[in-house]
């Protein structure tokens, strides 16, 4: 690599130091080992940004660390709406069973056809109740948490 001389007796190139400009050998030195240490600098800066693998690796990494994050954030939110509508399923059974002849409350409730015989039908499978609106209150969790995520909110 050649660097052309101008008038003012400096070097075109990156480091414009005066051609000749060293007053002794120790001074040379000095600006050689200057020079190597700028060199070195300069060619670990370009191999860093030409190595695209490592780069690649290094943004994956994050990426895998960001939806770990958010799975956990996901998972949480999913449990606490479960658990909402296990609270709420257990009132509404509770006061379903208020409502059903026979089984202590003193209430009557008329009300026939199909709601009627699933409320019968639920009563006697409580857990199934509870395990189905368990279900639909992560996936409605799930649901809210996304549409917040992706900013439809």
């Amino acid at each position: 690599m050649t660097d052309a001389t101008g008038r003012d007796g400096t070097r075109s190139g990156s480091t414009a130091q005066p051609v000749g400009g060293a007053k002794g050998p120790d001074e040379l030195r000095q600006q050689i080992e200057r020079t190597r240490g700028e060199l070195g600098d300069t060619v670990e800066e370009l191999a860093g940004k030409a190595d695209v693998k490592g780069r690649a690796k290094a943004r994956a990494a994050d990426l895998r660390d960001k939806a770990g994050a958010m799975t956990v954030q996901l998972r949480s939110s999913a449990a606490h709406a479960g658990h909402a509508v296990q609270d709420k399923a257990g009132r509404a059974g509770h006061a379903a069973q208020d409502k059903v002849p026979g089984r202590g409350g003193g209430r009557r409730h008329t009300s026939s056809g199909r709601a009627g015989g699933a409320v019968r039908a639920g009563l006697g499978h409580p857990r199934a109740v509870l395990v189905a609106g368990a279900v639909a209150g992560v996936v409605l969790g799930a649901s809210l948490v996304r549409r917040r995520h992706h900013g439809h909110c």
